[in-house]
């Protein structure tokens, strides 16, 4: 596992986090049970000591002989059992009973106890760290008062080596640290198993599939079944290839029809002009050939302004001169320049204006790109002796211009695609007139002008209408 991998990070920051936690608790549970097994022994003393404050007070009012050995045995058998030494002194702190024999100097000896007005008062004092000077040992020392009714009569003083009450500590505290050491271990495990299981491999499999992609390998996607926020990163992955692979798609095709529509004129134009320099081309032929030539030329110089134009408009870099226009005068002019080809193909045209003048805001030469480009497809699509119709009217704050021919209806299923590069829908009649470029760069005309382009089929036979829109002053 590399060291910057995200598996490491997340293990490291995890194993960090859990680590200070578990060292919390276990200071926190370490400090605690520390309080709660001295306040345990305090208890168990404190217990102990009301039975031998029973015998001393007794004692203490008889002042006799068995008294005191009564009060000696029951101080040696508590000794025994709570593994302390015990020592009683009366009112005055005057030692007069001990249970360790190396004690028995201080009998009758004052101490000096330093809690005594607590002790006075009937509170219990206990000291945990005190240095016994002549053993050397720390010692807990508990101090409990003795009352006879409210009086006070003395203290019970029982002594505890402190190694002795925190020895059982030691196991405790080791139980708790290593309890930490293993969950911490543990856990840290876990981490590592379901960060690569849940995090680690499906980016892992992304990983692989965007380096295929990148390589061209554009049909690579990524399987992984979860529906956290690694399912919907995987989910847009795919979203993002199947784009990519349209792309690549689009690329290809863009490539193959340009490749095809310039091949087609060129290799015409190649064979015409090798026919003439040749000779094979009879001289009284020549012109006629030449004119074919000059027509291929024609087209692909169409060809590559299309391209050029569509291109611009693609990468946003056509910029549009907007003024005031008269959409009626435009139509007039574009229908005048049609004429030839109208008369070609014997057509009826219809021109339906809305009023002298219609005003609206646009760039009048793409306008008029717009509306020549839509009467030529007109015109291609009409048969001959049929009719065209153009008409402009008002709606609202909109001018709507629609161009009507009484050709072939546009199949349901072609209609999303008329608008794409190179397509066209009668490929056999168009092919040679047509480069599938002129309602694309309709579309992307009107698009920049925010504006909107629909098509309508008359009947499911015959009839199709191109309508847009423009803003109107």
């Amino acid at each position: 596992m590399r060291k910057s991998s995200l598996v490491a990070k997340l293990l490291g920051t995890f194993t960090i986090i859990i680590g200070i936690s578990f060292i919390i608790t276990a200071t926190v549970l370490s400090f605690w049970f520390q309080d709660y097994h001295f306040q345990q022994r305090k208890d168990q003393l404190d217990s102990e000591g009301k039975f031998i404050a029973t015998a001393a007070i007794s004692h203490l009012n008889q002042q006799k002989e068995d008294t005191l050995d009564e009060l000696l045995g029951l101080m040696n058998f508590v000794s025994k059992s709570m593994n302390a030494d015990i020592l009683v002194t009366d009112y005055r702190g005057i030692v007069y009973a001990v249970t360790n024999s190396q004690d028995s100097d201080l009998i009758f000896t004052k101490l000096d106890i330093t809690a005594m007005d607590l002790l006075q008062k009937g509170q219990p004092v206990e000291e945990r760290n005190v240095k016994n000077k002549s053993s050397g040992r720390t010692e807990y020392i508990y101090y409990k008062p003795m009352f006879l009714g409210n009086q006070f009569s003395g203290v019970i003083i029982m002594v505890t080596p402190l190694s002795q009450i925190k020895e059982p500590l030691k196991k405790v505290y080791t139980i708790i640290w290593l309890s930490a050491i293993l969950a911490l271990i543990l856990s840290s495990i876990v981490i590592y198993y379901f960060s690569e299981k849940i995090l680690i491999n499906p980016l892992g499999k992304i990983n692989v599939a965007a380096k295929r992609i990148a390589k061209g390998e554009v049909e690579n996607r990524v399987y992984i079944n979860s529906n956290d926020e690694i399912g919907e990163l995987a989910k847009s992955f795919n979203i993002m290839a199947d784009s990519l692979e349209e792309v690549e798609k689009n690329r290809r095709e863009f490539i193959s029809n340009v490749s095809h529509e310039l091949r087609s004129p060129i290799t015409s134009i190649k064979g015409f002009i090798a026919g003439i320099l040749d000779g094979i081309i009879p001289k009284d032929k020549e012109n006629y050939y030449l004119t074919i030539a000059y027509d291929e030329i024609q087209r692909l110089a169409r060809l590559v302004n299309d391209l050029l134009d569509l291109s611009a408009m693609e990468a946003g870099k056509l910029k549009l001169n907007i003024s005031k226009i008269d959409v009626n005068e435009i139509l007039k002019h574009c229908v005048i320049n049609s004429e030839h080809k109208i008369k070609t193909k014997k057509l009826k045209v219809d021109v339906v204006l809305e009023g002298d003048n219609l005003y609206a805001l646009g760039d009048r030469d793409r306008l008029i790109q717009v509306i020549t480009n839509l009467i030529d497809n007109a015109i291609k699509y009409c048969n001959e002796n049929g009719n065209l119709k153009v008409i402009t009217k008002s709606r609202g704050s909109k001018v709507l211009v629609s161009v009507y021919n009484d050709g072939p209806g546009i199949p349901e299923i072609e209609m999303k695609y008329i608008w794409d590069r190179f397509y066209k829908s009668d490929k056999s009649r168009t092919n040679k007139i047509s480069t599938g470029l002129g309602l694309p760069i309709v579309r992307h005309i009107l698009n920049l002008h925010g504006e909107d382009i629909w098509v309508e089929n008359k009947t499911v036979d015959f009839g199709v209408t191109f309508t847009f829109t423009l803003k109107k002053i």
